[in-house]
């Protein structure tokens, strides 16, 4: 796979090299010689940012933005590199993620709590904080005049509490994070994307995630850039086959009683998840299929796990 890609409209699709190529994108956005970033991959994807910018011709100082849809660290992990390198650039974040990016130990902690020291180190390097003062939050309904081209902000809970999605009004282009889900380009066939939601740990809301879909699909989208991995066209098939998945991990999280958990969430999730590949066609044998979805497929799990739990403690005694 390409280290980038350049798309439609200034948009250029760049490989954060997260855990292997094809897993995690940022996007650029170029207007009148200025740049935006969408999404920031680890600290680890900064020099594969800076060669994509230099093969452009694009200074550091020319920077301006550096946005991260959400704080989890394969979107906003590199946000304190990118801001060290990029000096004039300010961080423009969800108000339920500042002082996450101002202090990112809680972030950490949970992150060595799920992988350990050593793969957090290897997966994510060192995550550095931002001043505080290089920091814009992105109330619901924000707009950005970044050179002339115009940059709307929508609170899109559902895969997090801290996520927002960045809409380019004039181009009717998405940048969806999370939200809109997961689309790697291994899966691609005749029959188009295989586009499957994304419940992983820890704030998993059905409800909110199934509304925020609606209310990105009522912008009109024609493209939409999910950061796993790249543009996909907008359709209505697509939020459809999220919503009935959505509905579908939730109805399995819910058929499980609690000793269940977590092995055979695991496995019957994996295996929804295949027979969803294979009803869209994914044109790979039924091994490659499992191989690259296992790690989604436990995360999902693990992440309806916990949003059981919640729903668990919310009943009366």
């Amino acid at each position: 796979m390409e280290p980038y890609h350049d798309s439609v409209h200034g948009i250029t699709t760049i490989d954060a090299q997260y855990i292997k190529p094809g897993i995690a994108s940022l996007q650029l956005v170029v207007e009148n010689g200025h740049a935006a970033f969408i999404d920031t991959g680890t600290t680890r994807s900064l020099p594969f940012v800076q060669d994509v910018l230099a093969a452009k011709g694009i200074v550091n100082t020319d920077v301006d933005y550096v946005i991260p849809t959400h704080v989890h660290l394969d979107h906003a992990g590199g946000a304190g590199a990118m801001m060290r390198a990029f000096p004039n650039a300010t961080l423009i974040i969800h108000p339920n993620g500042a002082s996450h990016m101002v202090d990112p130990g809680r972030l950490w902690q949970g992150t060595l709590g799920v992988y350990g020291e050593k793969v957090a180190d290897e997966l994510y390097g060192e995550v550095i904080p931002v001043d505080a003062q290089r920091i814009l939050v992105a109330d619901d309904g924000f707009e950005l005049d970044f050179h002339g081209r115009v940059l709307r902000f929508l609170d899109t809970p559902g895969h997090a509490r801290h996520h927002f999605c960045v809409i380019d009004t004039a181009h009717h282009v998405i940048f969806s994070g999370d939200t809109m889900g997961v689309s790697l380009r291994m899966f691609d066939g005749p029959n188009g994307p295989f586009v499957f939601p994304t419940s992983s740990p820890v704030q998993f809301e059905p409800e909110k995630l199934h509304a925020s879909i609606d209310r990105l699909m009522a912008t009109d989208p024609r493209h939409i850039f999910v950061t796993h991995f790249g543009r996909i066209e907008a359709s209505r098939q697509i939020a459809d086959s999220l919503h009935r998945q959505i509905d579908g991990y939730v109805s399995i999280a819910k058929g499980l009683d609690d000793p269940s958990y977590p092995a055979e969430l695991r496995r019957r999730i994996a295996d929804y998840m295949l027979e969803e590949a294979k009803s869209h066609g994914v044109p790979l044998p039924d091994d490659k299929i499992r191989a690259g979805l296992k790690m989604d497929a436990d995360l999902n799990a693990d992440g309806l796990a916990i949003w059981m739990e919640r729903q668990r403690k919310k009943q009366p005694q």
